[in-house]
């Protein structure tokens, strides 16, 4: 069983090389005149395009096959306030390269959409906003042309009805736009919807499942995780699944993530996760990023049944 393993946004072996440097309206109102205010945003957007590129280079060198860019590659692109701006448009090359530096290293690219991207929300400016979210980042990974990159989202708030609220994230699902529809991953939470009640959604719509571990531990009916993988990796349907892992931060603040990955916790998972026999992408999800990723597999090294054949991959 193959396992690969990736990082969230940012590296913290590389300095200065945020790809999420961005402005607040406030400020961006002060500057005087539109064509000022979008060329300040352009300052700013090749900034964080450089930057994902370094990112990039950086972890071809290091067999990091897995990654997730920030949302923030283009500052207020979802905002009123520059609602005329083409920014594929405006970096056409630099989009253009980034998909290439992808493709030609074989990297498995995703997205996640912020938090307020709820597309079951009753409010109809709540969902049209969560529209305008997720079409950006499509926008994007088409300006890219990355038919394979992939956008992971919850089910959305229960909004005092759980059983209306999944309806409503049904019903708005299959309203949104094709190329949409074919990116998104749907993820189980730590405070509204199970695995249990997201492989079920996902099992009527056809939308494959990210399983995140933590989450499970904070919110589950007492379903063991072994037990729900081979409905998890079923979803699928061919492709390669893809789970998320963090640890807890403290007992006390257990939703938050801890800077790495316990060793012991993760080689657990692994161990029910073999049962399956099915090889699978890890999302690190931790606070020291690419460090974390790269301890998580210093420790796994030597551990019984597991042999390190990458930087950022191991078989079991």
């Amino acid at each position: 069983m193959l396992v690969r393993f990736g990082y969230v946004a940012m590296s913290l072996e590389l300095e200065n090389c945020s790809p999420s440097k961005t402005i607040t309206v406030k400020n961006l109102e002060r500057i005087e005149g539109a064509e000022a205010r979008i060329n300040r945003l352009r300052r700013i957007t090749r900034e964080n395009l450089t930057n994902t590129m370094r990112l990039l280079y950086y972890n071809a060198a290091h067999n990091i096959h897995l990654f997730r860019f920030t949302s923030r590659l283009v500052p207020l692109a979802t905002h009123p306030i520059v609602s005329d701006w083409d920014y594929t448009g405006d970096f056409a090359e630099e989009w253009d390269k980034i998909g290439k530096i992808v493709r030609d290293n074989k990297m498995r690219i995703s997205s996640h959409p912020d938090h307020f991207t709820l597309i079951n929300s009753p409010k109809p400016e709540v969902l049209e906003s969560s529209l305008r979210d997720l079409e950006y980042h499509d926008n994007l990974f088409q300006a890219m042309d990355l038919d394979a990159a992939e956008m992971v989202i919850h089910v959305g708030g229960l909004y005092r009805s759980r059983d209306s609220s999944i309806q409503r994230f049904k019903e708005n699902f299959r309203n949104l736009p094709k190329t949409i529809k074919e990116r998104l991953l749907l993820e189980n939470d730590d405070r509204s919807f199970t695995a249990a009640d997201v492989l079920g959604i996902c099992n009527e719509l056809g939308i494959p499942m990210v399983m995140d571990v933590h989450h499970h531990l904070c919110l589950n009916n007492g379903e063991k995780t072994g037990d729900l993988l081979p409905g998890v990796f079923g979803t699928w349907k061919g492709r390669l699944p893809k789970v998320h892992f963090s640890s807890p931060k403290s007992e006390k603040n257990c939703r938050a993530h801890a800077d790495d990955i316990e060793v012991d916790s993760f080689y657990s998972f692994l161990l029910e996760a073999r049962e399956h026999d099915t090889d699978f992408d890890v999302m690190v999800e931790a606070k020291n990023k690419d460090r974390a990723l790269f301890n998580l597999l210093k420790g796994l090294k030597g551990l019984k049944d597991v042999d390190v054949v990458e930087e950022a991959a191991i078989r079991v």
